[in-house]
């Protein structure tokens, strides 16, 4: 194959305009790294800061965006030995999904299933990763508990709802309109929270009760409801801050004496080591309800390459109901 290739490069940040394909050379993958020709890549809410200059790589990482791909391994490195050349995989990336070719760490890896296509695995790592990581591992939620899901039409609301329901977690989500309130009705107890008071709903619907895990995007405004909400020994876990990152004020007292844990995350801090740990965690628990066709993610719309911008309007303007996806190489009908 040639040692060239095309990938997406931010000029400089802001819209969705400052998005450029360049030529390149394919990377060579690292002892511990498998090359992986994309066939599709997935979008995700990091990519968006990350274009608008609010949430910078690493030192040392690629600047080219890209959290998450799906194609066919062409190359492994020396100490690679779960994968070979020809599998089909998706991958955690730490960077550069945005491409023809992208390596990704072996331990972040994972098989695709008979059955699922490319554009399905493409919006699989990233999604999966975080809840896997923040609504089960951080968050403990366990089959008979009951789970809230702020922002639950995004790819990563859509995933914990579809991993609640297989499960056997019962779930509340928050939406911003009836049209995906509609959408996801078949997941979940969806409320519109512009024509609706979520914590009233939740407290009729479960009894005064409550809920156990609260998985939130939204942040400072929804905090005092949240903690209202909770039982006791509830989990509160944060992955994003989109409403406000800052709180006015906190009731402490309700806290101490319902035992609650506030926690968050971002996957882009954690380590190999750790980032492998949820692999494992997914290949365990999640990885035979792919096999038997459950928990696919909700594809919202597939761009091609070449239509990275409209790509990035698409998720910038929030009307979508699952993932959005790039396709590198259109699917054979």
């Amino acid at each position: 194959m040639s040692n060239q290739m095309q990938q997406v490069i931010i000029t400089e940040a802001g819209g969705p305009e400052k998005l450029a394909i360049e030529t390149t050379q394919i990377p060579t993958p690292a002892a511990n790294e498998v090359l992986v020709k994309v066939h599709a890549f997935g979008l995700n809410r990091p990519d968006i800061l990350q274009r608008q200059g609010l949430y910078p790589m690493p030192k040392g990482v690629t600047p080219v965006p890209g959290l998450e791909v799906a194609g066919e391994v062409v190359a492994v490195g020396a100490e690679v030995n779960q994968f070979k050349v020809g599998d089909s995989v998706c991958g955690l990336t730490n960077g550069g999904g945005y491409a023809e070719y992208c390596v990704v760490p072996a331990t972040q890896v994972l098989p695709i299933p008979e059955g699922v296509s490319y554009v399905q695995a493409a919006a699989i790592p990233e999604t999966f990763f975080t809840v896997w990581a923040n609504v089960f591992q951080m968050g403990r939620a366990k089959a008979g508990e009951t789970v809230l899901v702020h922002g639950g039409s995004s790819g990563i609301g859509t995933t914990a709802l579809m991993l609640c329901q297989a499960l056997g977690i019962k779930s509340f989500a928050t939406v911003g309109s009836d049209e995906k309130v509609a959408a996801i009705e078949h997941l979940t107890h969806a409320i519109n929270y512009k024509t609706a008071d979520f914590e009233a709903v939740i407290r009729e619907q479960t009894e005064d009760a409550g809920v156990d895990v609260i998985l939130d995007i939204v942040g400072a405004p929804y905090l005092e409801r949240n903690l209202n909400l909770l039982r006791r020994d509830g989990r509160l876990v944060y992955i994003a801050f989109l409403g406000g990152a800052k709180a006015k004020e906190v009731k402490l007292g309700q806290i101490m004496m319902k035992r609650l844990t506030i926690t968050g995350s971002t996957m882009r801090a954690r380590n190999t080591s750790e980032k492998a740990e949820i692999n494992q965690g997914l290949v365990e628990h999640v990885l035979p309800l792919w096999q038997q066709a459950k928990c696919l993610p909700m594809i919202f719309k597939t761009f091609k390459f070449n239509e990275i911008q409209q790509a990035h309007i698409a998720m910038d303007q929030g009307d979508h109901v699952g993932k959005i996806v790039v396709e590198v190489i259109a699917a054979e009908n």
